[in-house]
């Protein structure tokens, strides 16, 4: 096999969106919808974050869970819009973070599941 197809150094239009949620239920509820939707390929869901920041002037230390969405860059506003129009929160926290490379494999299913 060759490099290429065990590695692609570049994921061009494959990007990671990196989500929080209040709880679990609401993570999956939310990441079901997109996959239904397929806005997403699919998503990982990692509870137990300990989230710091401030809001409204206070100092906040929740746990939350973290959410690993993968789909194409053409798909990020949609992606965006939806979650936005299913999150609890009034500013959620959801940020897209370009594929810099992977296996190859794994990036053309990614392709083809978010593009159908």
């Amino acid at each position: 096999m060759e490099d290429d197809q065990i590695y692609r150094r570049r994921a061009e239009g494959i990007v990671s969106v990196y989500m929080t949620f209040p709880d679990e239920p609401t993570a999956a509820r939310i990441v079901a919808e997109l996959l239904d939707e397929r806005l997403i390929a699919c998503a990982n869901l990692l509870p137990g974050a300990r989230s710091f920041y401030r809001w409204e002037g206070e100092v906040q230390d929740e746990v939350e869970v973290v959410a690993f969405a993968k789909t194409l860059e053409a798909r990020l506003g949609r992606v965006v819009a939806r979650v936005r129009d299913l999150h609890p929160y009034d500013t959620p926290c959801i940020v897209a973070l370009a594929v810099a490379g992977g296996f190859g494999g794994y990036l053309e299913w990614v392709r083809e599941e978010a593009a159908s």
